[in-house]
């Protein structure tokens, strides 16, 4: 994977064409044959998505007993008849006891009250194939062949400010931008819909208790960080529901929380909480941990890629929204005792000592020294050409 390469067929289609063995239901990405050759069948992205989906995904995994007559799922928690599946949820790690107390208005509060942190939620195959579908969305931005505002890769290098966004559901705006529009969701403007391995990634949080049914996310932002590349403190725009989730990919890199986070240098930021994100953790904010304390991502020390999902506020909603039908009505499955967080307390016990103590001083941290998922130095190189060819709507 070297970026671009023009001697690839610019159509999915020709490229992944096997068998298809995953459904892609009612797909709600709109097809514009005029502006997006490339996209004009549906087949193209949907064995794109059969070539990069988690191979453990599969909403056929659920009993008869909980469909209704209409074919959509009842309000009970499932029951998969999928032994790897059921092992899978075992196996997911859940940390959800951080504690780190502030004085916030005259109280004393615990600012990062609400955070959790699922590990092996993704096999390293899995996380493989995610990362992959993540770069061939690149390329893709990078020849206009995904909608304008979807694909951001900045015109010029700064230290902390070269991350590469891709928006896919709603187009969220950071900054006041050139036509006034404030920060937030432009509604009126459209950006890709969800990918299906993105879809599929959902529906496995959700049915694994990792993001509650009650707050499907319906949107996404995907960073693809190049080394020193990092996230200023902030707190999420509340167009966004809460909870909401950060899956890490590539890189371990750490995360601080904190009702006052200090920028000490390009890139290195100061906070009392630091939280390592282990290689294909997922990270849930809510409560006072999405609300109160800020957080932020320092300088990361090698390629990274993290993947948001989030929630629209009904509100704000774009005005040519598609819900995707694929997330209609999934539910989580019935947990067994083994299975269920309030019996994992000893190992979160065993793994708390790998965390920074909630009374650990302020620290400055800027490029944590983690290893790559991958060995190669070359498995995924640095990222492509600015996005001078990108084409407009």
């Amino acid at each position: 994977m070297s970026g671009p390469d023009s001697t690839q067929p610019d159509d999915i289609s020709e490229r992944y064409s096997e068998p298809s063995t995953v459904t892609n239901k009612g797909s709600s990405i709109k097809r514009e044959s005029n502006k997006y050759p490339e996209q004009a069948h549906s087949r193209g992205w949907t064995r794109y998505s059969e070539k990069f989906s988690p191979t453990s995904v599969d909403s056929k995994h659920i009993t008869s007993s909980t469909q209704s007559k209409s074919g959509r799922l009842t309000e009970v928690e499932l029951v998969s008849d999928d032994p790897k599946e059921r092992l899978g949820l075992a196996n997911v790690v859940r940390k959800t006891n951080f504690t780190h107390f502030e004085k916030v208005n005259g109280k004393n509060v615990n600012v990062v009250q609400g955070l959790e942190l699922h590990t092996q939620v993704f096999d390293a195959d899995e996380q493989k194939k995610i990362v992959e579908a993540v770069y061939e969305f690149q390329r893709m931005g990078q020849k206009g062949r995904l909608r304008e505002r979807t694909y951001t890769e900045p015109s010029k290098w700064m230290r902390g400010k070269g991350r590469v966004t891709i928006q896919f559901g709603c187009c969220y705006n950071y900054a006041v931008d050139k036509n006034g529009n404030p920060p937030g969701i432009i509604r009126d403007e459209e950006v890709d819909p969800l990918p299906p391995i993105f879809v599929q990634m959902i529906k496995r949080m959700v049915r694994w208790h990792i993001l509650p049914p009650t707050c499907v996310p319906n949107s996404c932002i995907v960073n693809i960080y190049d080394e020193g590349d990092c996230i200023p403190p902030h707190i999420d725009h509340h167009d966004f529901v809460r909870p909401f989730c950060t899956i890490s990919f590539l890189t371990q890199c750490n995360i601080l929380f904190g009702s006052n986070l200090k920028i000490v240098g390009p890139g290195e930021f100061s906070g009392p909480v630091s939280i390592p994100l282990p290689v294909g953790s997922v990270l849930v904010l809510k409560g006072n941990g999405a609300d109160v304390a800020k957080h932020c991502v320092p300088a990361v020390p090698a390629k990274r890629i993290s993947i948001t999902f989030r929630k629209m506020h009904e509100s704000k909603i774009p005005y040519g929204f598609s819900p995707d039908p694929e997330l209609r009505g999934v539910r989580p499955l019935a947990m067994t005792p083994l299975e269920s967080p309030s019996q994992q307390k000893h190992i979160e016990n065993k793994e708390a000592s790998s965390h920074t103590p909630a009374s650990a001083p302020p620290q400055v941290v800027s490029k944590p020294n983690n290893a790559s998922l991958f060995n190669k130095e070359d498995e995924f190189p640095p990222l492509g050409a600015m996005n001078a060819s990108r084409r407009r709507r």
